[in-house]
């Protein structure tokens, strides 16, 4: 397309930036709070609250979750996605806790629903928190073994459909875990029950702190994810993995990390019609808070400039750690 402008001193681009008003009304791109999705990380009684890697975000109890999942509506965040924290004594190498319907993930489920029935509840689908290797899939032979995965990935996805919740999305990156857990769900009478797919999860060295979150760095040790994970060199591989999750009965898709991909989400958004949605992860997150600790940047402006990025770049939806605090700013 031929951009046609006239010639300064005709044409002065400053004039539409000279009032706060006008250049709210010019603006391309907006973010409301209604496109925010709130991660949440659940833990047992007895296990550690506090995540040191992130600052202001902590691990909650199931009576803590409500009164966050308050302070959410309150502000306006319509869903939350939830992260389990599994005790050592309950991870083995097939990752068995997973799939047990009375797990700590199935019962923060069924609470949430019954205690706001109209928040979105969206569940992270992959094994990494429940195995002693920290891998996302089943670990044998020194590989991640990915059609033995999928069986285990619809037992998971069963007995989170059967607590009721709204949204599976599956993280593995196994091939083919769209379909099988699409037809699983299906097979059962959940018809309803929609799948996120991480569709372009790249093997990011951005997700260090959320790993601690969940307890699976531990476990992994210095073993990576890139045999399964993306490798950031690649984007036109995302359109393949995007193409065949949305044939597999996908209902939206994802790109994460965030800032380093936003070529990525570019890139998804014109190719398909599908809702786009990017998660801000872990390392993300915790270099803004650590910069603006320093007093090196301001928090609030760099988290906004950063989110208002996503929006540009073609996202629906953001996950962010930041979102209640994002939510408030955008109160103001």
């Amino acid at each position: 397309m031929k951009l046609l402008t006239a010639e300064f001193p005709h044409s002065r681009l400053r004039r539409n930036r000279q009032d706060e008003w006008c250049r709210d009304l010019v603006a391309e791109t907006h973010l409301s709070v209604k496109d925010l999705i709130l991660p949440l990380f659940i833990r047992e009684e007895t296990m550690s609250r506090e995540i040191l890697a992130m600052p202001g975000i902590f691990r909650h109890t199931l009576d803590e979750l409500i009164p966050v999942c308050q302070q959410a509506q309150k502000l306006g965040i319509r869903a939350v996605i939830l992260f389990p924290y599994t005790d050592l004594r309950l991870k083995c190498e097939e990752g068995q806790e997973a799939w047990n319907p009375n797990n700590l993930t199935c019962q923060a489920v069924r609470l949430l629903k019954s205690t706001f029935p109209h928040l979105g509840v969206m569940v992270d689908v992959a094994l990494d928190p429940y195995t002693s290797h920290g891998h996302d899939g089943v670990f044998r032979e020194g590989q991640v073994h990915n059609d033995d995965t999928l069986k285990v990935l619809e037992k998971m996805a069963l007995v989170l459909a059967h607590a009721g919740v709204d949204v599976v999305a599956p993280s593995d990156m196994m091939d083919g875990r769209i379909g099988a857990i699409r037809k699983a769900l299906d097979h059962e009478g959940y018809q309803n029950v929609r799948i996120l797919a991480y569709s372009a999860k790249y093997a990011s060295a951005f997700y260090g702190p959320f790993r601690d979150a969940v307890g699976s760095q531990s476990c992994l040790g210095k073993a990576d994810k890139k045999t399964y994970q993306m490798d950031p060199a690649n984007a036109r591989e995302a359109l393949r993995e995007g193409a065949q999750d949305i044939l597999e009965g996908a209902d939206m898709l994802m790109v994460k990390p965030g800032l380093p991909y936003l070529d990525i989400i570019y890139r998804l958004k014109e190719a398909f019609p599908l809702p786009l949605f990017v998660y801000q992860v872990s390392g993300e997150y915790s270099m803004l808070k650590a910069a603006a600790e320093k007093g090196w940047l301001d928090y609030d402006n760099a988290l906004m400039e950063s989110l208002i990025a996503f929006k540009r770049a073609g996202a629906s939806g953001i996950l962010t750690y930041a979102a209640l605090e994002a939510a408030e700013i955008l109160q103001r």
